[in-house]
């Protein structure tokens, strides 16, 4: 088993219960001490769901106090806003974030610690304090503009949940560690309404393994975090399209734009890598986030979609309804403004941001290869684009697939191209670069040291 290291906050102290039960994951109820890991699965499943519920409410009035307007849509209410709230809503959320960052690390003695990083490395251990304290603060930049994905803070939470249910429940670390994938999964789950697809997450991208022993307890934690969170939040498709036609000229088009995403990937995926490991430190925390972010304003005064994690511009973008011209800039800045973020140390998210970067990609793509092969509905270039793109950045073909359909609540109309986008892209992107923006922070050593434990995991 793999232990923190002597002297890791995240290590269990000296009078952490001991882990009790075989190290193994049950896969019937008749195992031993399977009833105490299932009712773990079924806790961290509801308290997820209850958290994501929470965040996602208060992010939601956060973006409504800062950008006040009617409807929901942060699009529309920074671009009827002035420029001056511009710029003085993402000073304060510079100031917040570097307020923020500095309090965390005086009044929480641990580090923070990625989520991939605990579950491969720590037996799934986070600090809760000062990870729970880090969703909270995502929750408020994201909601006053920053450009990061909501997301982020319910994995948090669900990852939270799942340590504390685990040593309640004096789990071993390999239940611990599934455990924590599942909780994270779950809070994707819950944030988006994707039971399915949230779960497929916690395998394939946070734990990295596709075994049938695991999928039972992802697919539990996931469905009863989506099932409490429909308690409060809308049970709707995030994206609203068309049924879109299927064509020869669209398949090939994914079959050439495929590996152009893989490329733009890598890149991508390599310049996050950049931007976390250039995050400010000491008192450059408090200093570097507030001129950061207020360039972020100033640029969104006549680019507003460069606001918040995307959601609004890729709906468009899914629609048709974004200039050639307008994409090809948001092409450039959306990218700049998500690592401008990161750069300046402002917690957040990274799937929603990343699925706009890829809309950006497709829609550009689809708008020349129109020139040569028209009659392909442009909102479908833009959807495949983001398909393969998030699968390409996330190295996770299969959750991105089926995120796409429950994100848009299609399928056929659409599956046929999206898999020959998402399978091109991915076995490119893998082939240049083993990282993906989930364990962009691990070093090469650590990158190596993870492939032989999945390859263990899934034996």
């Amino acid at each position: 088993m793999n232990q923190p290291p002597p002297g890791d906050p995240s290590a269990p102290g000296p009078d952490a219960p001991p882990a009790t039960g075989g190290d193994s994951i049950p896969a019937t109820l008749g195992q031993p001490s399977a009833g105490r890991f299932w009712l773990a699965v079924l806790l961290t499943g509801a308290g997820t769901g209850l958290g994501a519920a929470a965040l996602t409410r208060l992010l939601e009035a956060t973006q409504h106090l800062m950008w006040p307007g009617p409807g929901a849509s942060l699009l529309e209410a920074a671009g009827r806003a002035s420029a001056v709230r511009h710029v003085l809503v993402l000073l304060g959320a510079g100031l917040l974030v570097g307020t923020g960052q500095v309090l965390l690390g005086r009044l929480t003695s641990a580090n923070g610690i990625d989520i991939t990083e605990a579950i491969w490395f720590h037996a799934g251990r986070l600090p809760a304090l000062r990870t729970l304290g880090s969703a909270l603060l995502s929750v408020f930049a994201v909601g006053m503009g920053v450009s990061l994905g909501r997301e982020g803070a319910p994995k948090q939470t669900g990852a939270v949940i799942a340590n504390f249910v685990s040593d309640k429940g004096r789990l071993s670390d390999e239940q611990r560690r599934l455990l924590v994938a599942c909780g994270a999964g779950a809070g994707m789950g819950a944030a988006y309404g994707v039971p399915l697809g949230g779960a497929l997450f916690a395998l394939e991208v946070m734990r990295g393994v596709l075994a049938l022993r695991y999928v039972l307890p992802a697919l539990f934690a996931s469905a009863v975090a989506t099932v409490v969170s429909w308690a409060v939040l809308p049970d709707a498709p995030t994206y609203s399209i068309p049924a879109f036609p299927s064509s020869a000229s669209v398949v090939v088009w994914a079959l050439l734009a495929g590996p152009i995403a893989g490329v733009v990937s890598v890149g991508y995926v390599r310049l996050v890598r950049w931007a976390d490991r250039s995050k400010p430190r000491g008192w450059q925390r408090l200093l570097v986030p507030v001129p950061a972010l207020g360039l972020l304003g100033a640029v969104s005064i006549w680019f507003p979609q460069v606001l918040g994690n995307g959601k609004d511009v890729s709906a468009l973008a899914f629609a048709g309804q974004v200039a050639p011209a307008l994409l090809l800039g948001l092409l450039v800045l959306k990218p700049a403004a998500i690592l401008l973020c990161m750069r300046s140390g402002a917690p957040g998210g990274l799937f929603t941001p990343s699925l706009t970067v890829g809309a950006m990609l497709g829609g550009v793509l689809g708008h020349a290869w129109s020139w040569a092969w028209p009659g392909v509905p442009p909102g479908l270039f833009a959807l495949l684009g983001a398909g393969a793109v998030l699968a390409a950045t996330t190295q996770g073909p299969i959750s991105a697939v089926v995120l796409l359909m429950e994100l848009t609540g299609r399928d056929r109309s659409f599956i046929l191209p999206l898999l020959v986008a998402v399978g091109t892209a991915t076995l490119v992107a893998r082939t240049i670069e083993p990282r993906s923006i989930y364990d962009a922070r691990l070093s090469d050593e650590e990158v190596e040291a993870r492939r032989r434990l999945r390859d263990q995991a899934a034996r």
